[in-house]
């Protein structure tokens, strides 16, 4: 039986419901009502979708009465960043310029995720066209964190951290382009997967920087997160990047003992060097991982400085390019902040986005070599600072800001450029009660390291089971 339907997982709930113990109509219903309670507070979703979400529902349960049942997801509540295409159904990428826009294709994540069975609750929050990453916007109105209505849930993919710690929802799909499935994820205090390049379709989905974009996932537990994985990556034909990408299956059991994982991290880069009330809560997420049989180890990550601004100047130079049409003909139909982000990338010379892209080969097999040769993994904070008020996110939104716009992506880029994949777990809490997260990084395609160390690290700990105080 699920005592608490809001309180469990999505492998606990998915679990009751195919034994019968509960219907994915009642599990869909106090998710809805949970939505109506909070969502004037937190403003998570764009629209919320009940009718269609109860017809789904009950759909499952009639399947799953009859024996059909199609895996862990089926009968599910989820919802999902506002960017996946949807045929038939208004996809408006969080801004006022599509805010009419209906696809008449499907995208290979959301077409994966209906194939599971699952209940879809509506389209989530995110900044406008993921250009940020506070929550702050213009034409939505602000996102707002769970654990502090005062306080950012980062972004771009807003909404998806904030639902999935507020309990409305099991998980979601969403993108990272330069940290957005872990930023959100660490100051929300749940688990988000960035994957390796090319382990995920991005057909159908809207693009931000067509050569650093992963579609990843958000939800409550590392387990979670992995099932949730486990069903939309794989090789797709509309999508050649994932050419000869198989589809992963990751180990259900979580390790008993984490012996013989060699667990970097770096002591000398100074992009990484955290505020102490931060800090204190990453050494102890060490220590338990330590105690664990992880074999703790002093690196230096080669040229990070210079890898984080070449993948700043890809993602510039390639979301102006994106934009540039409407950038120039309807500038007035983008929020003042986001228009000013995307207009910086004409003043980067072509020369310079040409040389970041002809380095990105020989600059990730030489750090992958020199790094993954002696280490399983490498941990970082996911963000150096406590989580920030919306006053002081909003001086962000200045020309004179990109450096700190900088100190709230610096741990996260990197991984983008070098296409490795990392993941964000919530390890504790600032003495003022706002989440910290931290960032493991593996080798190309290896999510198993980041799932086996994330579940082990879980299993000692119970940062993932607290509760926002306004959210019980």
């Amino acid at each position: 039986m699920v005592d608490d339907i809001a309180g469990a997982t999505l492998t606990e709930v998915s679990a009751a419901i195919q034994r019968g113990d509960v219907s994915s109509v009642e599990v869909t219903r106090t998710c809805l009502e949970r939505i109506e309670a909070q969502q004037s507070r937190i403003n998570c979703f764009v629209s919320v979708r009940a009718e269609s979400a109860l017809v789904a529902a009950a759909e499952a349960d009639a399947e799953i009465s009859r024996g059909a049942w199609r895996g862990p997801l089926h009968g599910v509540p989820l919802a999902h960043k506002d960017m996946f295409y949807r045929a038939g159904e208004v996809t408006s990428f969080g801004s006022k310029i599509c805010k009419d826009y209906v696809p008449s294709e499907t995208s290979d994540v959301m077409a994966s995720i209906d194939g599971a069975g699952a209940v879809d609750l509506g389209p989530l929050h995110m900044t406008e066209f993921a250009v940020g990453h506070t929550g702050a916007h213009e034409h939505l109105g602000f996102c707002r964190n769970p654990w502090n209505a005062d306080r950012i849930p980062g972004g771009s993919s807003s909404g998806s951290g904030a639902a999935v710690a507020a309990r409305l929802i099991y998980g979601s799909v969403a993108s990272d382009t330069g940290g957005s499935c872990r930023l959100p994820a660490s100051m929300c205090g749940v688990v988000g997967i960035k994957p390796t390049f090319g382990l995920v379709s991005r057909f159908g989905g809207m693009p931000r920087a067509w050569s650093l974009d992963v579609f990843g996932v958000y939800a409550r537990t590392v387990e979670d997160a992995g099932v949730l994985l486990e069903v939309i990556a794989g090789e797709s034909e509309q999508d050649p990047a994932t050419y000869g990408t198989p589809r992963p299956t990751y180990d259900r059991e979580p390790p008993t003992d984490l012996a013989g994982f060699k667990i970097g991290v770096p002591t000398d880069e100074a992009i990484f060097r955290a505020d102490p009330a931060v800090q204190s809560v990453v050494d102890a997420a060490l220590e338990e991982l330590r105690l664990l049989g992880c074999e703790i180890v002093e690196i230096h990550l080669p040229d990070i400085d210079t890898i984080a601004a070449l993948g700043g100047t890809i993602l510039l130079a390639e979301a102006a390019t994106i934009h540039d049409e409407w950038v120039r003909e309807i500038p007035d139909q983008y929020a003042e902040a986001v228009v000013w982000r995307l207009q910086q990338g004409h003043h980067i010379p072509a020369t310079r986005y040409l040389q970041a892209q002809r380095l990105r080969p020989r600059i990730t097999k030489e750090f992958v070599t020199s790094v993954y040769d002696s280490v399983d993994a490498v941990l970082t904070p996911t963000i150096t600072m406590p989580v920030l008020d919306f006053e002081t996110a909003n001086s962000f939104n200045s020309a004179e800001a990109s450096g700190e716009i900088f100190e709230t992506t610096k741990c996260t880029v990197w991984a983008n450029y070098l296409g490795l994949p990392g993941m964000s777990v919530p390890c504790g809490f600032t003495p003022d009660g706002l989440p910290v997260g931290f960032q493991i990084v593996a080798r190309p395609f290896d999510e198993a390291a980041l799932l086996a160390l994330g579940r082990g690290y879980q299993s000692r700990t119970s940062w993932h089971d607290r509760r926002p105080p306004e959210t019980g």
